[in-house]
């Protein structure tokens, strides 16, 4: 975990002091990732809920209505953006938490609603302090992920196209895509996502079909060229 993944540009100085600590809905589906999170925040935030999928994360979000929910971006059940959908809260404040660093990832879950976008290589101090200018309304992200925001803004990644490619997939998909694009084998593919080496096969054959490519090594150059890697 680094200082580089919370954005340098605002500092401590000119935080608004509030009378009640600030109030977080852990989502994730890694319940040791949350027991960590909550660990590492505790003291500095009062953690009220906790989600391990879409509807559990809808659920505690609406139960609670939190300052700030921090969000993994994949899901099961449709991922950190549907949870955004669903909540329907607005004055709700999301900052995503996430081992994904790929630009479409970030891009999309900014366009969802985010405020923020941090990965799970943060340190604790630094997670505190997003959560808290998050709270306040900045805007959090580490150099490089908010170098992904400001081309997309600026029409350097064609975010509608990579949203249309990706809409073919589906989220498992999307995931092996990824890991075999970076030049996982399909036993090491198995071996990440706790799944058969049948069924990597299968959604390897499935993606290249619905990309309209032949191989893994086109895969790995269509990836490359939409910055998913």
């Amino acid at each position: 975990m680094t200082e580089e993944d919370v954005s340098p540009t605002q500092g401590n100085g000119g935080r608004v002091e509030r009378s009640e600590p600030i109030t977080v809905v852990i989502v994730d589906d890694h319940a040791m990732l949350r027991t960590g999170v909550r660990h590492e925040i505790a003291g500095a935030v009062n953690v009220v809920g906790e989600g391990e999928d879409v509807a559990s994360g809808v659920a505690a979000i609406r139960a609670h209505q939190p300052d700030v929910v921090l969000l993994d971006v994949h899901l099961p059940g449709g991922g950190g953006a549907e949870v955004m959908k669903q909540a329907g809260l607005p004055e709700v404040r999301y900052l995503a938490l996430s081992v994904s660093d790929a630009a479409e990832d970030v891009i999309g879950t900014i366009r969802a609603g985010a405020r923020g976008y941090v990965t799970k290589s943060i340190s604790g101090p630094d997670l505190v302090d997003a959560i808290l200018r998050v709270a306040e309304g900045d805007a959090v992200f580490s150099p490089r992920l908010a170098g992904f925001v400001l081309d997309a803004f600026s029409g350097s990644i064609e975010v509608t196209a990579v949203d249309e490619d990706l809409d073919r997939l589906s989220s498992r998909e999307q995931e092996v895509m990824r890991l075999i694009a970076r030049g996982y084998s399909y036993r090491e593919v198995a071996r990440e996502l706790f799944i058969s080496v049948k069924t990597v096969e299968t959604h390897v054959s499935s993606v290249l079909r619905k990309l309209q490519l032949s191989n893994r090594h086109q895969l790995t150059r269509w990836a490359t060229d939409r910055r998913l890697i």
